[in-house]
């Protein structure tokens, strides 16, 4: 197969994921050459971008990722997409995320502070009663969107850990949407929280909301700057704000004397990122089980297999497909010449799937071991919450499978609906059916 630069450049526009990861362009580009340089064209009203080197083998993406000193976090921030202002670039680089080490060190210790072993414990054990509560509650209703169902799992342990109020938990769902889903017309505007269901800090930081999604130059409002997120950040600073009992993670921060924009930005990170990974990687599981019957028949079968199929099954469905870097010195990777400046961005999802380093990559084996996956990342950035994630897969797939005998795709409801993004594998909704007797 003879590769143009077009055919490259599909996997930067959202529109390739409306059905699906391109496993097969990941497959060939990696054949022909290990590195490649995308080009950004202006898309759905987004400005076009510079271009970016796309790194798509197992070895050179942990390579980028574990190398902070040659491909930055902090120098162009870890989204595709440049921010609009060199001050949107200022604000988010104050989030741990988009921090190198030292920096990144000192707010990763703070953060680590909520998944001490002794919290995942606890953790553990109220996730485990939420996830026997949210199956029950359909049981007799034998159908219901898998999406709806497992979305509340993480935006109900992220408020534990936050110390935000129950009543307010459906303001992360919709921050998350307008942050992960910009691309996508159903989430762009996500207003999902009912006033009359929040509380007065809730309610006062629906007023903060911006109404308008353009700038006044026409072009699109960055989804991740801090003005499109003024509800978020007012929300953030009256609940540490608020008279009462500890508020979790949010109190530890301020303890550690964050500035305002750490702070904030530390906010996001929990609501916006701390939410996604097992709101997507959930709904992708089970999607994957259903294509796959005689893995999923084992998997009821053989519970002590949970734990690596879990792990099998966040290599087949990475919930995070690709994070940037900016190189910071003239360096060379997979035979490209790569010059300071330039962006570098690492695709887990083909990583996951490449035959060097998986037998048989595109097959689903629930026994796979070992299984040295990337959709958690690698290095300094390795997801602070992966555990706690973990603890929630396994307790939501496993309680699934038990506790909804026969459960299957409900085709008379419609077909999945996926997320149109080229960031997130995600879906906006999976109809599904069980038995209610048996």
């Amino acid at each position: 197969m003879t590769l143009s630069q077009a055919d490259v450049n599909r996997i930067f526009l959202p529109a390739t994921y409306a059905d699906g990861v391109p496993y097969g362009l990941f497959r060939e580009l990696r054949r022909a050459a290990p590195v490649w340089w995308v080009e950004e064209p202006p898309v759905a009203g987004w400005p076009g971008g510079t271009g970016y080197w796309a790194v798509l083998r197992h070895a050179d993406v942990k390579h980028v990722l574990r190398s902070p000193d040659v491909f930055s976090s902090h120098l162009g921030a870890t989204q595709v997409r440049d921010p609009d202002t060199p001050a949107d670039l200022d604000f988010v680089r104050a989030m741990m995320l988009n921090q190198d080490p030292p920096d990144h060190s000192r707010l990763r210790r703070i953060v680590a502070g909520a998944f001490t072993p002794r919290a995942l414990v606890e953790l553990t054990d109220a996730v485990a009663g939420r996830v026997r509560e949210l199956v029950a509650g359909v049981r007799p209703e034998g159908a219901a969107d898998l999406v709806r169902l497992v979305a509340d799992l993480p935006v109900w342990t992220l408020v534990r850990v936050m110390g935000v109020p129950e009543q307010d938990r459906q303001l992360l769902v919709d921050w998350a949407n307008r942050v992960i889903g910009y691309q996508d017309a159903d989430y762009a505007q996500s207003s999902t929280a009912d006033p009359a269901t929040l509380t007065d800090l809730g309610r006062a930081a629906l007023a903060h909301r911006p109404t308008a999604l353009t700038a006044p130059d026409g072009r699109p409002v960055n989804p991740r700057s801090r003005p499109a997120l003024a509800d978020m950040y007012a929300y953030a600073h009256g609940l540490a704000q608020a008279p009462g009992e500890s508020r979790g993670i949010l109190t530890r921060a301020l303890q550690a004397g964050l500035t305002a924009e750490e702070f904030e930005t530390m906010f996001f990170l929990f609501a916006v990122a701390g939410n996604e990974t097992v709101r997507n990687g959930l709904p992708g599981a089970l999607l994957t089980l259903f294509g796959h019957p005689a893995q999923y028949r084992q998997l009821r079968e053989r519970p002590e297999l949970t734990g690596p199929a879990v792990e099998e099954l966040l290599r087949f469905w990475p919930p995070v497909m690709n994070i940037r870097r900016t190189a910071a010195a003239d360096t060379e990777l997979g035979g490209r010449p790569i010059r300071r400046g330039d962006k570098v961005v690492v695709y887990h999802a083909s990583a996951n799937r490449d035959e060097t380093v998986f037998p048989e990559p595109d097959r689903l084996d629930l026994t796979r071991t070992p299984n040295d996956h990337v959709s958690f990342g690698y290095g300094p950035h390795f997801c602070v919450g992966a555990q706690l994630a973990r603890v929630q897969l396994r307790l939501m797939v496993r309680e699934l499978l038990d506790r909804l005998p026969g459960l299957e795709p409900d085709p008379a409801a419609g077909p999945p609906r996926r997320l149109v993004t080229n960031f997130q594998n995600g879906l906006k909704s999976l109809p599904v059916r069980w038995r209610t007797t048996g």
